[in-house]
């Protein structure tokens, strides 16, 4: 399946597009996208800053609009430090959701002198007045290539079609939504305990591309809670991704399911998730998460964090007892609360992690001079609790993609469920305070992430004999 191309923008940032482009008086607005691009092979523009032209400065029709080069001009201006494509976008109060022919032929002499001056690649979108967009992308040849979609990542997630399929949204759980689905790429990072049941219910609703990323290899220990692992599977030291990209082919067939056996902390990991719709984060390291999170926010892209925990306590006489048997699941959108934000993970956390791996020693030594209080380990779990948990968050997937629920999906940004205690509570988006992210939305560049241990490895220069 190859990735559908398409145009991402944050709900916020589709909200006040729309207001400025349908001010109220019937007329044709105007609006420039500044867009980072997600690496190749897959075309995706992501909106990273908008410039709302006024509305006095443009020629203003029903059907006609005419743009001020000075608008343009700024754009290129505030592009250039960060190689920005422009998407030069209008608005059709008519409700055309397409190009018409004027559009077509403004757009070979606008885009043709903006390519002459500025970029190799930019791209033309309308919006119709409820909210619907369409988009379409120019290259050095000046032919137009249609994006198979623009979506829209917020509390909801949305797409709209160019070839306009879906245009009513398909009601959950049904082939409707499978067909859409199909369409669609997903990534699971971790393959383990929640990720392989994650990673077979996406499968089996009809995802047009699994991406698995995980760079452990099965184990005897692990069989009695990763989906599909043999003890064939065990006794040859098979990476779990190639187990259940295997899996996944036989009933979905080849090509479906994507594996790489690596850590979501190596270059190769984060070029590969890039490529994806959607995020699943399935891990159990705080490193793992916090890339997970980089990814989202770096990328556009909705995410799912699922994590489950049987803390223990000692009883008065000195035995252990099951304390609670619970789980997470953290919806994380682009311009919202950040893992970080909600104290998932914090650089504390991310160091001791650091320090229980690589320095053990000097971890206990800490511990034991009380700079690491209250850190929690997490015990074993097991696969009921697993599937418990990876349902929960399947189910949110679909939520929010299909939404059914009777309130809206603001108030689930995130859910805890306490087995012992039989509760299950939930936590709105506004509950938690999102700190400025200078990572949203800046695709490609480089080194990805921003950070500098995924910068490009450096070529050699061969040695002559």
């Amino acid at each position: 399946m190859k990735p559908a191309s398409m145009l991402s923008l944050t709900e916020s940032q589709h909200a006040e597009l729309r207001r400025h482009l349908f001010p109220g008086d019937g007329l044709e607005a105007s609006a420039i996208l500044l867009c980072s691009r997600t690496p190749a092979p897959r075309v995706r523009f992501i909106v990273r800053d908008q410039i709302m032209v006024p509305h006095d400065a443009c020629k203003r029709e029903r059907d006609y609009l005419s743009w001020p080069g000075k608008a343009i001009a700024e754009a290129v201006s505030r592009a250039e430090a960060d190689k920005l494509a422009l998407v030069l976008t209008h608005s059709h109060p008519g409700g055309l959701f397409g190009f018409s022919d004027f559009d077509d032929r403004s757009d070979q002499v606008t885009i043709g002198s903006l390519l002459h001056g500025y970029g190799t690649c930019h791209a033309t979108a309308i919006m119709t007045p409820v909210g619907a967009m369409a988009a379409r992308w120019y290259g050095g040849d000046l032919a137009p290539h249609d994006f198979d979609a623009v979506s829209v990542v917020g509390h909801d997630l949305r797409w709209w079609w160019r070839d306009e399929a879906f245009k009513r949204r398909p009601l959950a759980f049904t082939s409707e939504a499978t067909d859409e689905l199909s369409r669609l790429s997903v990534c699971v990072i971790g393959v383990s305990g929640t990720g392989s049941p994650v990673a077979e219910q996406l499968a089996r609703m009809g995802f047009g591309r699994v991406i698995l990323i995980d760079h452990d290899r099965v184990e005897k220990k692990n069989l009695n809670r990763i989906l599909n692992s043999t003890l064939e599977d065990a006794k040859s030291e098979r990476h779990k991704v190639d187990m259940m990209s295997n899996a996944i082919s036989l009933y979905r067939g080849d090509g479906v399911a994507v594996p790489l056996a690596a850590s979501i902390t190596e270059r190769e990991s984060v070029l590969l998730a890039s490529q994806a719709d959607i995020l699943c984060s399935c891990v159990d390291t705080l490193d793992a998460r916090h890339i997970a999170d980089e990814i989202a926010a770096s990328f556009c892209m909705p995410l799912f964090d699922v994590g489950v925990t049987i803390p223990t306590r000692k009883t008065a006489g000195g035995n252990r007892v099951i304390a609670d048997v619970c789980g997470r699941i953290d919806y994380v959108q682009p311009g919202g609360a950040t893992l970080r934000d909600r104290g998932v993970y914090s650089p504390e956390s991310l160091r001791e992690e650091y320090l229980r791996r690589a320095a053990p020693e000097a971890h206990a030594e800490e511990v034991n001079a009380g700079y690491l209080r209250g850190v929690r380990e997490e015990a074993p779990s097991v696969i009921a609790l697993n599937m418990r948990a990876a349902s929960a968050c399947v189910m949110e997937l679909v939520a929010r993609v299909y939404p059914f629920r009777h309130d809206p999906n603001e108030r689930f940004a995130r859910t805890q469920f306490s087995l012992a205690a039989g509760e299950e509570i939930y936590t709105a988006e506004s509950q938690f305070k999102a700190q400025p992210n200078r990572k949203l939305g800046r695709g490609a560049a480089e080194p990805l992430l921003g950070l500098p241990s995924f910068r490009p490895a450096k070529r050699t220069k061969g040695v002559q004999a």
